[in-house]
């Protein structure tokens, strides 16, 4: 495998240790019978998400699909690792599908800088890259199709203020270092609770990881210094910045009896995580719209093939979802479990 940014893999993969992952399984699938490795009169477009477990990749990929219906001419071919911390497995990933010649690459990076060798690899090897949800450094590409996530960080600042009425105490349980779109979610978030001197950030830099398990441990881990001997919590609200730190601290605070006793603010959306919401035990889940990346990242690679312009932003969207707009139309189609 070549190698890019050594000594950032080389911290990758102790990352990836610590987090129990000793090497991940990946799944790849191509529609209508086809393989990578086939190449006929379809155009082959290489999806690779971050990962393939969280429900938010599962809709990514709904998108996807029906980009593929409607467009025609098609195959997707769809493969990613099981855990999003594995860095070097995602770069093999690109290079196999360099390696097979595909027509188009969309990339959702799992770190903004360890991916750039491989998205200039692939274009010079004339394959075209559309880069999804997390950015990727120093290079350009057909165009970055994701959430405005600063933007969605400060939405879920702006609604933490509001809950707390510009007074109290919060805590923030980051992702990963490394990750584009979580870390501009993070800083939308703070920027925006700085503009209230009446709110102080007790705790910012602690970092939940990619699985749920790993999030549910940092959140256990960050929580208990601020147990009171009630069992109460000496803060008054939390802000974490994705699905796998929103499920893992929820599981701390449904264990330790404080779900529902102090304002929680998440970003990403499962069907669990919308029970917490129904339960009154999160207050607030800033959403995204895959289904409609999936889609948009698909046709902007097919357009950019044809040679029909495309372009270099598209905002994907992000939404406030609380448990007083549930029940409308338009959040009840977005927040919609994956089919499969």
């Amino acid at each position: 495998m070549r190698r890019y940014g050594v000594m950032t893999l080389a911290a990758a993969m102790v990352l990836a240790g610590c987090n129990g992952g000793g090497g991940s399984a990946s799944t790849e699938t191509a529609d209508k019978g086809t393989t990578p490795a086939t190449k006929g009169a379809k155009l082959q477009i290489a999806v690779i998400p971050k990962g393939a477990t969280h429900e938010y990749w599962k809709s990514l990929k709904e998108g996807a699909m029906r980009a593929h219906d409607e467009l025609g001419g098609i195959d997707i071919l769809w493969k990613s690792s099981q855990k999003e911390d594995d860095r070097e497995g995602q770069i093999k990933v690109v290079e196999d599908f360099i390696t097979k010649g595909v027509d188009g690459i969309v990339l959702a990076p799992l770190d903004a800088t360890a991916l750039k060798g491989p998205v200039v690899e692939a274009q010079n090897a004339k394959i075209p890259v559309v880069i999804i949800d997390s950015a990727v450094n120093g290079v350009d590409t057909v165009s970055f199709v994701a959430t405005d996530n600063e933007k969605g960080g400060h939405i879920a600042g702006e609604e933490m203020v509001k809950l707390l009425k510009g007074k109290g105490q919060i805590v923030v349980l980051r992702y990963e270092e490394g990750s584009a779109s979580t870390m501009s979610r993070e800083k939308g978030f703070l920027d925006e609770i700085a503009k209230n001197p009446g709110i102080k950030v007790v705790s910012s830099n602690q970092y939940g990881g990619a699985t749920v398990e790993t999030a549910q441990k940092a959140g256990e881990n960050l929580l208990s210094p601020l147990k009171k001997a009630d069992g109460s919590l000496s803060i008054d609200g939390i802000y974490t910045p994705n699905e796998s730190t929103t499920f893992g601290m929820l599981r701390v605070l449904q264990d330790n009896g404080q779900a529902g006793k102090v304002k929680f603010v998440g970003f990403d959306a499962s069907p669990k995580l919308i029970d917490g919401l129904k339960a009154k035990q999160i207050d607030a889940l800033v959403v995204q719209n895959p289904r409609n990346m999936g889609y948009l990242a698909v046709k902007a690679i097919v357009d950019k093939i044809h040679g029909k312009p495309v372009e270099k932003r598209i905002d994907t969207g992000a939404t406030l979802v609380t448990g007083d707009n549930l029940t409308d139309p338009k959040v009840a189609e977005l927040i919609a479990p994956p089919k499969e």
